[in-house]
């Protein structure tokens, strides 16, 4: 058993036991290991918040530009294909699919395929992008380069207006 001693003034010498000591033969002093660091949760991000540069206008005049977009599962891009109007004529196969991600718009309720056909192509054109960058890059953000001192830097793609960096 280790021994300690311990002086206060002239007072007298006293004996204490280790901490260690203390224990009791059942423990021992074996070193207690770190703890593992937390692992880092990395999220999914699915939904995508983006800004029409026109707007949708409603039956009411009012006009909607926020919005948000949502991930596409494959059953997004394959339940369209049944769709007659898109068997007729392929090129309405980007109005159903965008009605179907679309999950918010404005103030609107709900959005369907009957609010995109009815948007402005200049819209029309944003989301198709949109929704190219969100499902097919995985981000709306990309790498470029300033052409003045060459540092490279992001621009988020997503959400701007035309015309606006």
């Amino acid at each position: 058993m280790r021994r300690t001693t311990a002086r206060t003034g002239a007072g007298p010498v006293v004996d204490t036991p280790a901490p260690e000591a203390a224990a009791g033969p059942e423990q021992t002093s074996a070193p207690v290991p770190a703890p593992a660091p937390a692992p880092v949760e990395h999220r999914l991000r699915t939904e995508f918040p983006f800004e029409l540069p026109r707007g949708y206008v409603d039956g009411t005049g009012t006009v909607h530009r926020d919005g948000v977009m949502r991930l596409a599962t494959a059953r997004d891009e394959l339940i369209p294909l049944r769709d007659v109007r898109v068997q007729e004529n392929p090129a309405y196969l980007s109005v159903v699919l965008l009605g179907r991600v679309i999950t918010g718009l404005g103030t609107l309720p709900s959005v369907h395929d009957g609010v995109v056909e009815n948007m402005f192509a200049s819209d029309l054109a944003f989301l198709q992008d949109f929704y190219r960058q969100v499902n097919a890059e995985g981000h709306t953000r990309a790498a470029v380069q300033c052409p003045h001192c060459s540092e490279p830097f992001e621009v988020e793609l997503g959400g701007s207006r035309l015309g606006e960096s």
